[in-house]
């Protein structure tokens, strides 16, 4: 199954995805259809009545609002060992506030204040039930589907202290969709390709089989820390080839074009304004 957001004239709504057409759920946004109940998966698969076409919608992030968004740096063997640090014995987390989302084509607004606006294609989480200190099979029971994130970062702010935070959170700088996938059509998204080109040029390309903890440990290391709530979201890391470790560096530009895919779940395109 494939659930997305869309703005409309009065907000936004959920909707399911079949093919080139969308239903329209009875919630205003994949976040608050996860809340709802349990039942979510079957609800939506259930309903049925008019459709709208994809082509023309204006996709909001898939999880507009989540009430927590966990971020996992150094999480690519490869990503790793371009960025020189050691191989980390537990998960590195960080975070995002929701103002930091946009949607699939939305402009990656590139802030004043940094020089050294950087990409990273990431494959995001979403979480569908309420799960603390959550094992194996309980763990993977938790997420409710995956879709794509770039985490992208402003390297100038995250410099400045051994906290990422202040780089990572920018307004209007994090696309998120275009839908969540369920992980039955994506092998539980165990080893998909995942790529960001930049101005037309491939500047990422890896395999979420690549990961150092895979979505199941960042499920279960988080939500022994802190309660998992329906809607939550978190982002997994990204594969080698930021524009931080290239020589010289590379950054955005206001008019850069990033395109963010990975395989089964869609493709990102936003465009930076300045």
């Amino acid at each position: 199954m494939r659930l997305l957001t869309y703005r409309t004239g009065d907000g936004t709504r959920a909707g399911r995805l079949d093919g080139a057409d969308v239903t329209p759920l009875d919630a205003p946004d994949v976040g608050a259809l996860l809340a709802a109940d349990a039942g979510w998966r079957d609800r939506a698969a259930a309903t049925t009545g008019r459709t709208v076409p994809l082509t023309g919608l204006d996709l909001a992030p898939a999880v507009p609002r989540p009430s927590k968004i966990i971020c996992v740096g150094l999480n690519y063997k490869r990503h790793i060992a371009e960025t020189g640090h050691d191989t980390p014995e537990h998960p590195t987390l960080f975070a995002k506030f929701a103002r930091a989302l946009i949607g699939a084509s939305d402009p990656v607004v590139l802030p004043a204040a940094s020089t050294a606006m950087d990409w990273e294609a990431e494959l995001a989480v979403v979480i569908g039930r309420t799960v603390t200190r959550a094992r194996g099979a309980g763990a993977r029971a938790a997420i409710a589907g995956y879709t794509v994130a770039n985490d992208v970062s402003a390297r100038d702010f995250q410099g400045r202290t051994t906290q990422w935070l202040q780089g990572k959170t920018f307004d209007s700088t994090t696309p998120l969709g275009p839908a969540l996938v369920t992980g039955d059509e994506v092998g539980d998204a165990a080893d998909l390709e995942i790529t960001c080109t930049v101005g037309g040029e491939v500047m990422q390309r890896g395999r979420t089989s690549d990961m150092l903890f895979p979505p199941e440990e960042i499920v279960s290391y988080i939500s022994g820390i802190v309660t998992l709530d329906p809607g939550d979201v978190i982002l997994t890391g990204t594969p080698s080839g930021i524009g931080d470790s290239r020589v010289p560096p590379v950054r955005l530009r206001p008019g850069d074009l990033v395109e963010t895919e990975i395989e089964g779940l869609g493709v990102l395109r936003n465009r930076c304004a300045g």
